[in-house]
């Protein structure tokens, strides 16, 4: 990957983030309701509701609203959450540490057992192992988030002889037993539908270079079957899946959102629906304007990854 494509790429990433911001912060000004009532309630006097409004600068022309929050945003200063009289930056970065702890056990989980099972499908095509898997991938790909969390709930956390919590969230720093114990379930949540998806992706790679003629070339010259698929096979087969998963990464920060509500996991989606209810305008600004970001670099990244993997890739 040369420089040049690279520094274009961040460019890209600029511009799109810079559109975010435009649209973000539109959306947030047409939503129904007054942040100035929400604050001081229903039966706030029309005097009240206008000297909140202008010491909240809601009284300015929208362009000005907008260039000066641009302006705070590229200095690192997201504002004051409205609900919380907090800076807008500690609220939502806490909620984003718990957040990224649940999407990165999900991923690594999903990746971890997504591959082999892809992999175990391809070699076994056509048995009844291969049979057995495409119809697990194609009921997990039919599942939504709040139907497979509601499943596991009904399993898993029981009333009356639980084997997991039920909800809950307990910092690593504080007991990392406690901590994979309430991530599980929300995890899992997560990854079924992940898993299905790229174990059928990984599966269709693979079975497509298991048949290509250097792979035939590779067992007449004698090489161990382990060797051709480890070796020759498997990384061919795993730049189409990084590039799922890059995909992925926005199926997931979007059923994040579900998930950490019926768990009641306390990171960016928790935080957004109360945001969304109480029309805390900065914190549905940033966290929106996270998640754009972290789904724009998660696409840079797998590029990165995918001309490691193959160096038949080249980005000039």
């Amino acid at each position: 990957m040369s420089p040049a494509y690279l520094l274009r790429r961040l460019l890209a990433v600029a511009l799109v983030l810079w559109i975010v911001t435009i649209a973000v912060f539109a959306i947030t000004m047409i939503l129904p309701g007054n942040a100035a009532v929400m604050i001081l309630g229903e039966y706030a006097t029309p005097d009240q509701v206008a000297a909140m409004e202008e010491r909240l600068g809601l009284n300015r022309p929208a362009a000005i609203q907008y260039f000066e929050w641009l302006f705070n945003l590229l200095q690192g200063d997201f504002g004051m959450s409205l609900r919380l009289s907090l800076p807008v930056s500690e609220v939502v970065g806490s909620a984003f540490r718990n957040s990224a702890m649940l999407a990165v056990t999900a991923l690594v989980t999903v990746t971890v057992v997504a591959v082999p099972i892809g992999m175990l499908a391809a070699v076994k095509r056509g048995t009844k192992a291969d049979l057995g898997i495409s119809l697990v991938a194609y009921v997990g790909t039919a599942m939504p988030e709040f139907v497979t969390a509601t499943l596991l709930l009904v399993i898993f956390a029981a009333p009356g002889n639980p084997l997991l919590p039920a909800g809950g969230f307990i910092p690593p720093g504080e007991s990392v037993a406690g901590f994979f114990n309430h991530v599980i379930l929300p995890a899992g949540a997560l990854g079924l539908i992940l898993t299905a998806h790229i174990a059928r992706q990984v599966r269709s790679e693979m079975s497509d270079v298991l048949s290509s003629d250097y792979i035939r070339a590779a067992r007449l010259k004698g090489l161990h079957e382990r060797r051709v698929i480890r070796g020759h096979a498997l990384p061919n087969s795993l730049a189409p899946a990084v590039a799922v998963i890059s995909l992925d990464i926005g199926y997931l920060l979007g059923g994040i959102i579900v998930v950490e509500e019926i768990f009641a996991w306390p990171g960016l989606g928790r935080l957004l629906i109360l945001a969304l209810e109480n029309r805390d305008l900065p914190v549905i600004q940033a966290i929106t304007l996270l998640l754009a970001m972290v789904y724009a670099l998660s696409n840079l990244l797998s590029d990165i990854v995918i001309a490691a993997l193959d160096p038949r890739v080249r980005y000039e």
